[in-house]
């Protein structure tokens, strides 16, 4: 008992001595006027900005399949077609000269075969009598399989000029969707798939009701994306409206560019008014967190410190206003630690480290107990927000801080805030 009275006599004491010597330093008192700002309730968020580009969510290149001369066209830009729909019709004049002479062969081919046949069969005759030779006979049967096979290759041969006239030759749809792009005319000359001088002849999209944004993120941002993200996107072409969005996927693969590295996100959008087409540019922004209905106050009031006070002073009052977000034992430890931290400073000794973090205008410490339940307390960060009490006196709250934007900083605290003026900045009088 005599021990604690002991300890609180010498913080009490210290204290006393800390303010004398405030206010001898204090040298000339400065007068100043404030300026204030409201804590108030909003929804703040926090985003992530990019930019990027609409697409259909499946577009397919419709290349030839044979080479020849485009004889008729009888789809547009922007037309719809179903799946097995003739686009273009290529000229068979020349393909069906082949087919003729395919034909030739063919006969040929089976005129050939059936002499062989029936050579074959009058061998087979023989060799039972022992009129033929064994080498003869199997002779034969060679000459039988060579014809067969030069026969099977002739109608081999046929049909592939018969699917060229009857299939290849009109290019159809592979799907159900819209021509977003028509790169031929009539008489235009076109290049079998196979080839590598070929070139698409058509460009289809599958559904133009379901885009994607293709948007670039960068590497220090992309860790704050993730699948299922809400997304608000706008467009040059239609101010003052806003889209939505939802993140469907995001390519591992970096894209590296004058050393900068983004990846892409791809995200997935409605177009049911049809009014978003196919390569418009966007301005992109991820909502990575928001908070609704929650007490914000501006960063300028975060970031003031009065110039009237001294160090000492300020240092004083935010230890005092630390207090209030601690749990007893917190409150018993820092005040311990501060009454050694005196005492070293009262005998000329350097100051507690442990001290440094507890008495800054941010402070980070451990958050206090829950009421109940184990686990790791994580670290939550304080900071302070001044303001003029009944008295006209300078006071200091701590709160701990949100969400934060360019100007508003979300706070918590366990006092109700709302409305309370506090300083926003000052401003020296001569």
């Amino acid at each position: 008992m005599k021990s604690c009275i002991f300890k609180i006599s010498i913080f009490a004491i210290s204290i006393l001595i800390i303010s004398f010597f405030c206010m001898c330093s204090g040298g000339k008192t400065r007068s100043v006027t404030y300026e204030y700002t409201v804590i108030r309730l909003s929804t703040l968020e926090r985003t992530v900005t990019s930019s990027g580009t609409i697409n259909p969510v499946a577009i397919v290149k419709v290349l030839p399949r044979m080479s020849g001369r485009v004889e008729k066209v009888f789809v547009n830009n922007n037309d719809t077609v179903k799946a097995g729909d003739i686009l273009a019709e290529l000229n068979t004049d020349v393909i069906r000269l082949k087919r003729d002479q395919q034909l030739s062969t063919v006969r040929k081919a089976r005129a050939n075969y059936e002499l062989q046949l029936m050579n074959f069969r009058s061998q087979e005759s023989l060799l039972e009598r022992n009129l033929i030779s064994e080498f003869e006979f199997r002779s034969g049967r060679t000459a039988l399989e060579n014809m067969t096979a030069d026969l099977e290759a002739a109608e081999a041969n046929l049909r592939v000029i018969e699917t060229e006239i009857n299939q290849y030759a009109y290019i159809t749809s592979p799907i159900d969707g819209i021509v977003l792009g028509r790169h031929i005319n009539a008489g235009d000359t076109v290049v079998d798939s196979s080839s590598n001088n070929s070139a698409a002849i058509f460009t289809l999209a599958e559904n133009l009701r379901e885009m994607q944004i293709q948007a670039a993120v960068g590497e220090l941002d992309v860790v704050s994306i993730q699948r299922g993200q809400a997304v608000r996107f706008t467009l040059e072409s239609l101010p003052g409206r806003r889209f939505t969005g939802t993140v469907e996927n995001i390519n591992m693969m970096p894209v590296v560019s004058n050393n900068v590295v983004t990846y892409t996100v791809i995200i997935a959008v409605e177009n049911h008014d049809g009014i978003l087409f196919p390569g418009m540019t966007c301005a992109v922004n991820f909502v990575v967190q928001q908070s609704e209905n929650t007490l914000v106050v501006a960063n300028a009031a975060l970031r003031y410190q009065p110039s009237v006070l001294s160090a000492e002073k300020i240092e004083e009052m935010e230890f005092m206003a630390s207090l209030a977000n601690m749990d007893i034992d917190q409150q018993n430890a820092a005040i311990e630690e501060r009454e050694q931290t005196l005492s070293a400073q009262n005998s000329g000794k350097k100051a507690s480290t442990g001290l440094v973090g507890l008495l800054t205008g941010a402070q980070s410490r451990p958050a206090p107990r829950p009421a109940s339940g184990g686990g790791t307390r994580a670290a939550v960060v304080f900071r302070n927000i001044w303001y003029m009490n009944n008295d006209g006196s300078l006071e200091v709250i701590q709160v701990q801080t949100g969400i934060s934007t360019s100007t508003l900083t979300e706070i918590i605290s366990p006092e109700d805030l709302e409305g309370k003026q506090v300083i926003l900045r000052e401003k020296l009088l001569n």
